[in-house]
C-alpha cells in the first residue's frame, strides 16, 4: 500500500459512511410515502494528481494538507427542486453525528458563472 493510499483511506471510508446514511434517510422518506428532498447521493475522492496541483497552486506543503485543504473528499447531494435543498440543510445541521464547519450559500449569492449550490463542510 501506497503512502497516498494510506493518506486517502480515511477519506474513502467516511466518503462511503455518509453516502450510506443519505441514501438511507432518502429511503426512509421513500417508504414513509413523502415527497423525498434527495434525489440522489454521490460521493468522491479528489484523485492524487488533483491533489498535487491544488497543493502547488495554494502553496500548501504536503505535510500539511489534511489540515489545510478542505475538499479532499465531498459528498453531494442533488435535490428535484430548489425548496427542497433549506430541507436537506436543516436535516444535515441538526444531525448529531455531522458537525457542520463552514456553508456558503450559492443559490442566493450566485456564482457569476450562473452555479447555484449550497456548499457545507461537515
Amino acid at each position: 500500500m501506497s503512502s497516498w493510499d494510506t493518506f486517502l483511506s480515511p477519506y474513502k471510508q467516511a466518503v462511503e459512511e455518509l453516502k450510506v446514511k443519505l441514501k438511507s434517510l432518502r429511503e426512509q422518506y421513500q417508504m414513509s410515502s413523502k415527497h423525498t428532498p434527495i434525489e440522489f447521493v454521490t460521493g468522491r475522492v479528489k484523485p492524487v494528481t488533483s491533489i498535487l496541483e491544488k497543493a502547488q497552486r495554494k502553496n500548501i506543503p504536503l505535510d500539511q494538507l489534511a489540515d489545510q485543504m478542505q475538499d479532499i473528499a465531498g459528498i453531494r447531494i442533488v435535490c428535484q427542486f430548489v425548496t427542497d435543498i433549506d430541507t436537506i440543510v436543516h436535516l444535515v445541521r441538526t444531525r448529531i453525528d455531522f458537525d457542520v464547519i463552514e456553508e456558503r450559500d450559492y443559490i442566493k449569492e450566485k456564482k457569476e458563472s450562473g452555479y447555484r449550490s449550497y456548499h457545507m463542510v461537515v
